[in-house]
């Protein structure tokens, strides 16, 4: 039923406070329907179940959730709230990696500081030795994602990363581009809805974009995350592995919490690296309905991967 509803509908509900605070409620208590996707409200339940997974041989980065804040006091907030959460995942003695969104630092209010921002997190970051991974959000904001890392990039800083979205059409030039640079990349298909002149539409354009895209990145760039939690690239990927002998600690997989634990505990038994991405923070009930709104299909996958897991 949620396939059928419309984009305008998914962030008409996600917008609502009322529903929020209904989910908040009932979708994170224990057996609740967002406990699945999301490790909870807190950095704390964050923590415990990094433990869990780091604990099953397993790597980790967690996203403190947020994104798109309306005011710069919003944009301080979410930077002094991600340091702070360097500090506890610090004390707490896990695997130091985290992932952002740079409109959650303020991007679309103003690129300055955003910036100056982001300087903080990292340079925070740089002191505990974390790696920070800057996602990737919708097409709009691809072009000054990467330029805000490159920035950063030129400036010193190398304990930072991008994601790239084979659905982009662009994203094989990045991709050179990055490899230039020495920077790592996470590779995603791209779960946004974007328009045609800039993304591929048909699926098995974006599969093909994608298996090009790793083989560049498996051959020439920096340690690559492989994000994908589809059989057909894992695939692609292992056989480019093979073909080039390129070994294990080169690359890693990545996969989302909650979504096919089986296929990410077979592949760390067949010595692959995997890391799994853990999203936490009360921002979760927003976050999730605008992903099924940006594309519908999503709850499909998500469905798929549940049936999927033995």
């Amino acid at each position: 039923m949620l396939q059928t509803v419309s984009k305008t509908g998914f962030h008409l509900l996600a917008g609502s406070t009322t529903l929020k605070s209904l989910a908040s409620r009932y979708g994170m208590r224990r057996g609740g329907f967002a406990r699945r996707f999301i490790a909870g409200e807190t950095v704390e339940e964050a923590i415990d179940a990094c433990r869990v997974i780091q604990a099953a041989g397993l790597t980790t980065t967690l996203d403190y959730l947020g994104e798109s804040v309306a005011s710069m006091s919003e944009a301080d907030t979410a930077t002094r709230a991600y340091l702070g959460v360097l500090e506890q995942i610090a004390a707490a003695g896990i695997e130091r990696n985290v992932s952002l969104k740079l409109t959650q630092l303020g991007l679309t209010i103003d690129r300055a500081t955003s910036v100056d921002n982001l300087r903080r997190i990292l340079d925070a970051a740089a002191a505990r030795q974390f790696f920070v991974r800057i996602d990737m959000e919708n097409s709009p904001y691809t072009a000054v994602t990467l330029d805000v890392f490159e920035t950063m990039w030129q400036q010193g800083y190398r304990n930072t990363g991008v994601v790239l979205q084979s659905c982009l059409r662009r994203s094989e030039t990045d991709a050179a581009r990055m490899n230039s640079l020495g920077a790592r990349v996470r590779l995603v298909k791209g779960a946004y809805k974007e328009p045609r002149d800039v993304a591929h539409q048909a699926k098995a354009d974006v599969d093909a974009a994608f298996v090009r895209i790793m083989r560049m990145l498996l051959a020439d760039g920096a340690y690559p995350a492989i994000a994908t939690h589809d059989p057909a690239m894992i695939a692609a990927a292992d056989e480019f592995v093979r073909e080039r002998s390129i070994a294990p600690d080169r690359f890693e997989f990545q996969m989302l919490y909650g979504i096919r634990r089986d296929l990410q505990t077979s592949l760390h038994a067949q010595g692959s690296r995997v890391r799994v991405y853990v999203p936490f923070g009360r921002e979760w009930f927003p976050y999730f309905m605008r992903r099924l709104g940006e594309r519908p299909a999503n709850v499909g996958f998500v469905i798929r991967g549940i049936a999927g897991e033995r």
